[in-house]
């Protein structure tokens, strides 16, 4: 098979496309979340949580509005599982990894710690699934804490025991989330949620799922579609590009195919930026997520939303949406390189269809564009 010789812009222009960030605009919210794949569920509101704005920055005001979200979940057009949001019909490419969880062939000392876990407290387990078959869906702090033996760890889940454990069932596929109360995922029968158990062979589910990341990403190193340890066969190409050592995966249906940029404001959590060195050799982009930073070591911003004009990420938006005045409050937009009026026009017509979509008026602060 040839190998692909690409410039870095012709890989960008494969990437945003298959993001969906180029022109014309998809039309519906279905269509968007199968392309793309996924939504990753992070709900930090500094401007809207991170599903939101992604859709936001495909369909636009005028085609998507927060509730269809919330919507397409309600009917089950779309799941959440794992802490991603899905199309349902995707369920399918996922319990055979339920049914052989932590994992078929020889385990690793990690899978070997949870399935171990998980046995030590199988009485939690069941009085769980007991108290959810009574009173489900129930959120994590109305469940039973009956385990035995604590989770350790060394982060955020140390000693918060249910909520593990409900992650684990998840992924064995006893429970599901069934919805959300606020922030918190509220719980039930995994039965109850998705009856329809439909199921694709292992083998398969893992080369569908790395061939739609593949489509969802149009080019990207092929490790990223592999399980650890275990090579899966995609239908891509290999490829080059200019300037960028290595290997690439190429989408074959995306080579040779026209492109039409526009502007676009990105979640920090998009998937066009969330491969942070894929951002950075092909995009040649200088950022991060600064939310956990201290403030006055920030350059960009708490919740710093990548400019995308085209087929260049061209700078910042740091923006905060504030509720109570009912304003999109613009406090920086910092530009790597200078912008052109035109580039500066589209910039501010997407904050315009921002707010709209939010429902808040543009408040500006001044100066409100800043070298990056």
């Amino acid at each position: 098979m040839p190998i692909h010789e690409l410039s870095r812009q012709e890989a960008r222009r494969i990437a945003v496309r298959a993001q969906l960030l180029d022109r014309p605009r998809p039309a519906h919210l279905p269509e968007v979340v199968r392309r793309l794949t996924l939504l990753q569920v992070d709900l930090t509101e500094a401007v809207a949580p991170s599903a939101e704005l992604v859709l936001w920055s495909r369909l636009g005001s005028a085609a998507y509005a927060p509730a269809d979200l919330a919507t397409a979940l309600g009917n089950q057009a779309l799941v959440e599982l794992h802490g991603m949001i899905r199309p349902r019909a995707d369920l399918a490419l996922f319990r055979a990894d339920m049914a052989d969880w932590p994992g078929s062939g020889d385990l690793r000392e990690w899978q070997e710690y949870q399935r171990d876990w998980v046995e030590a407290n199988n009485g939690c387990r069941l009085d769980i699934l007991a108290r959810l078959r009574s009173d489900g869906p129930l959120p994590a702090r109305e469940l039973p804490d009956t385990c035995v033996v604590p989770w350790r760890s060394s982060g955020w889940t140390h000693d918060r025991n249910v909520l593990r454990l409900l992650e684990f069932m998840e992924r064995r596929g006893e429970v599901a989330t069934a919805g959300r109360q606020g922030r918190e995922r509220l719980w039930d029968l995994a039965e109850r949620i998705h009856p329809d158990d439909r199921s694709v062979p292992a083998a398969e589910a893992r080369r569908i799922r790395a061939e739609q990341q593949l489509r969802s990403l149009g080019i990207c190193r092929a490790i990223i579609l592999q399980q650890p340890g275990r090579p899966v066969p995609v239908a891509g190409e290999p490829a080059v590009v200019a300037g960028v050592r290595g290997r690439w995966l190429v989408d074959p249906e995306q080579l040779g195919r026209p492109f039409t940029g526009r502007a676009a404001l990105l979640s920090p959590l998009d998937r066009l930026v969330f491969d942070r060195k894929r951002m950075a050799e092909l995009f040649e982009f200088d950022y991060q997520l600064e939310m956990y930073k201290p403030a006055a070591k920030r350059r960009w911003g708490y919740w710093a939303m990548p400019i995308l004009y085209g087929d260049r990420l061209v700078g910042k938006l740091d923006a905060t949406a504030d509720r109570a005045r009912g304003v999109l409050r613009v406090d920086a937009i910092h530009e790597d390189t200078p912008f052109t009026a035109a580039m500066a026009a589209a910039v501010r017509r997407e904050i315009e269809d921002l707010a709209a979509f939010l429902g808040l008026a543009v408040a500006r602060s001044s100066p409100t564009s800043r070298p990056a």
